[in-house]
């Protein structure tokens, strides 16, 4: 018998923690949650004031019984999920499953897997907070409405299997309207003009001009920029001003959440997905020394805050690595500006400075070390000296132009030393002249001009994407991953070279839904209900109050929804321009589980349907005869994939495999990869010689020798987050571009 049960999420934190405990504690895992609304049903009993209906997640039952066995034998139960609000909602959950009384039953939280994290928090147990209970059930609820009640309608309105979201919903709204913007986007003209100077020491300059009759320069065409030119030329100039004063830039806070997905992704790429996950191995515990250990403290969070002793420790390894002058007087403590900050943990930093990265290279993976070591980077220059700069401005002025120079010359560099957050940022930039003072004459050697246009804003990437959601207050550090990932996987959003674009799917379910229901699915709307859920979260409101508030609108909305179904679908519906080949009726564009297609405007009495986009192989189709009748053969989609069919069809049914026109990579094969599926739909490559030939990839194939080591065709696959990967099959080698 144990005298304490102490229960965590994951197995991997359990061996952590049991390593720092004696022999009075027994640690077990609840391998996440394990209690939710039911899969298949709603779940929830609106008329009984919105009462979930709780089940047993599938596969879960074995651990209960593990921890109710163990809390039998236990004198002391201890509760250490997550420190958040999910967390909390798995702890009550637990609680409930081992039917033992609230008095038996403690929350304790980890910020840190450390000894002292550890024992800080078994030394401040409490009782689960119902207040953070309430405001993740608050959550819960209401996405699982919307989500039950609005996706229906979409599969009313165009195919069964869409699904909408309270928040991904307005993520691809974002998107949406971003793409929008571009879209629409209209470049305007404008000019910069620069002159080159040399000074009566023989000192050369580059300066910009900034203003024309002391207005801020405004040349809109090329007849403009060569008529100023001209005067530029005519002008005798004078020194109008020297300012020289050092300025000083400060070093950015610790990563919060939001942060840390948007830094990995700008640096490495990661998706959020990806970054969360080893966030949270080496939160849990990485093998040392043949122990595990937490490198960091809690990865989500939105605070800014740092202990008293963490400041300590990384100031002691300044000044020790890099000595007393990158070390300020004072130390920094930061605080966070935006709203609707929990402000529940600190931000994320190392728990041990004696771990340095390079000390424990050969404990990580190579992905683990690039986290660690922004993590560890990013905390240790913020507690560093600032960067100083020497920084000069020079304005010459001649006739009624004004020309300016600013060079800062980097004297010190201070934090900037570990931790520069822009490629672009170099030590020197535009160097000026030493020897120049105020009203001495400089002598024009050249004059240009510079055709620009106005760029429209960028699309997102996750990282950016992550910081505008951040922004917005809308969703919170557990959730950003989740909300990218979600939008991925429906395809309402795809990934190319790394930036996020809506797909037809996406427009149009967007549309439908900001149409339909504006008043759900909007950034105000969503971003009042995350300062609702804070509220509960403080005990400033009840979380019933915020669902009743939230039903009776939604409802309203969701029926007038219902009501304008028809016009919607119909509205969907894009002419084509094309006729019914059976009746003559005009074909039209409607939505299916594969996309577009064509279907006759006289359904149900005329089912004629064909694909909309069918892909062009490289031979012409009139080139292609059927080996049967002779008739021209086309390209159909089949249940098995692409296929050669007859045109001649019903008459003749001769169908042929399609070809990739790609050779077979397999020796003394001379086949041709053909594109088939799975009996389940999966689509899959093969050599169309098979079974004499049995290759097959899941992958798709490209056309392209390996690089590397030559191998006749290279793959394309999707990874977990959602990322595209060009590789070499055989080496194993991965490609950015082809």
């Amino acid at each position: 018998m144990y005298q304490n049960l102490l229960i965590v999420e994951s197995p991997s934190k359990a061996k952590t923690i049991k390593k720092f405990l004696g022999k009075d504690y027994q640690v077990l895992a609840s391998v996440g949650h394990i209690r939710d609304l039911p899969e298949k049903e709603f779940g929830i009993d609106i008329a009984a004031d919105f009462k979930p209906k709780y089940v047993t997640i599938q596969g879960k039952t074995k651990v209960i019984q593990q921890l109710r066995a163990a809390a039998k034998d236990s004198g002391h139960i201890l509760l250490a999920p997550d420190p958040d609000r999910e967390g909390e909602a798995i702890a009550w959950h637990i609680a409930a499953a081992l039917n033992v009384d609230d008095h038996e039953v403690q929350r304790v939280l980890f910020n840190e897997i450390t000894p002292s994290g550890i024992h800080y928090g078994l030394a401040h147990p409490r009782k689960i907070d119902m207040s953070l209970v309430n405001a993740q059930q608050a959550r819960r609820i209401l996405d699982r409405i919307v989500g039950y009640q609005v996706s229906p309608f979409l599969w009313k309105t165009l195919y069964r299997g869409l699904s909408a979201g309270r928040v991904q919903s307005v993520a691809v709204r974002i998107i949406c309207e971003r793409e929008e913007e571009i879209l629409s986007f209209v470049p305007k003209e404008f000019w910069d003009i620069y002159a080159d100077f040399i000074t009566q020491e023989n000192e050369k300059f580059t300066a910009k001009c900034v203003k024309i009759g002391g207005k801020t320069i405004n040349v809109s065409d090329g007849k403009t920029a060569a008529e100023h030119l001209e005067k530029v030329r005519q002008a005798d100039y004078l020194v109008k001003s020297v300012t020289e004063k050092k300025v000083e830039k400060s070093p950015s806070p610790p990563f919060t959440t939001s942060t840390l997905q948007q830094e990995a992704t700008r640096k490495f790429r990661f998706g959020s997905s990806k970054t969360m996950k080893i966030a949270q191995q080496l939160y849990e515990g990485i093998e040392i020394n043949g122990a595990p250990v937490g490198l960091i403290t809690y990865m989500r969070t939105d605070s800014v805050r740092i202990s008293k002793e963490a400041v300590g420790g990384v100031r002691d390894y300044i000044s020790t690595r890099y000595g007393e002058k990158y070390l300020p007087i004072n130390a920094r403590f930061y605080k966070t500006k935006k709203k609707n900050v929990q402000d529940a943990h600190e931000g994320i930093r190392p728990t041990h400075f004696n771990l340095s990265p390079e000390a424990i290279t050969n404990n990580l993976t190579p992905d683990q070390k690039k986290v660690y070591t922004m993590i560890w980077n990013r905390f240790t220059a913020c507690q560093m000296a600032n960067a100083v700069y020497d920084q000069k401005v020079i304005d010459v002025e001649g006739d009624k132009y004004l020309f300016r120079a600013i060079g800062n010359d980097l004297i010190f560099d201070g934090y900037l030393h570990v931790w520069r957050e822009d490629k672009e940022e170099e030590e020197k930039k535009n160097p000026l002249p030493l020897k120049i003072k105020n009203n001495d004459p400089v002598r024009l050697t050249d004059v240009k001009s510079e055709q620009k246009f106005t760029e429209p804003p960028k699309r997102f990437t996750e990282g950016t994407l992550i910081k505008e959601l951040d922004n917005l207050g809308i969703g919170r550090p557990s959730t950003y991953a989740t909300i990218v990932s979600t939008i991925l996987l429906r395809k309402y959003v795809e990934q190319k070279t790394g930036f996020l674009f809506p797909t037809d799917l996406g427009k149009t379910v967007n549309e439908i839904l900001v149409t339909g229901m504006p008043e759900i699915f909007n950034v105000k709307f969503t971003f009042e209900m995350e300062e609702n859920l804070d509220k509960v979260e403080s005990n400033s409101k009840d979380w019933l109050d915020v669902m009743r508030e939230f039903y009776a609108p939604f409802k309203k909305s969701l029926e007038r929804l219902d009501l304008n179904r028809k016009d919607i679908k119909s509205n969907l519906q894009e002419e084509s321009g094309e006729k019914c080949e059976l009746c003559g009726s005009p074909m039209v564009i409607k939505w299916s589980r594969n996309g577009k297609f064509l279907a006759c405007s006289a359904f149900p009495k005329c089912k004629n349907a064909k694909p909309l986009n069918r892909v062009e192989p490289e031979v012409p189709y009139e080139e292609k005869k059927c080996p049967k009748c002779g008739s021209p053969m086309t390209v159909r989609d089949g249940r098995f994939g692409k296929f050669w069919a007859c045109t001649a069809y019903p008459k003749c049914k001769t169908t042929l495999p399609f070809s990739l026109n790609i050779p077979c990579p397999e020796p003394d094969c001379g086949g041709e990869i053909v594109q088939k599926r799975t009996k389940k739909g999966k689509t899959f490559y093969g050599c169309n010689h098979y079974p004499d030939c049995k290759f097959a990839t899941w992958n798709e194939p490209i056309k392209k020798n390996c690089p590397g080591c030559e191998y006749p065709l290279l793959e394309k696959k999707e990874t977990k987050d959602k990322k595209t990967v060009i590789f070499c099959p055989k080496c194993k080698t991965e490609y950015d571009e082809i």
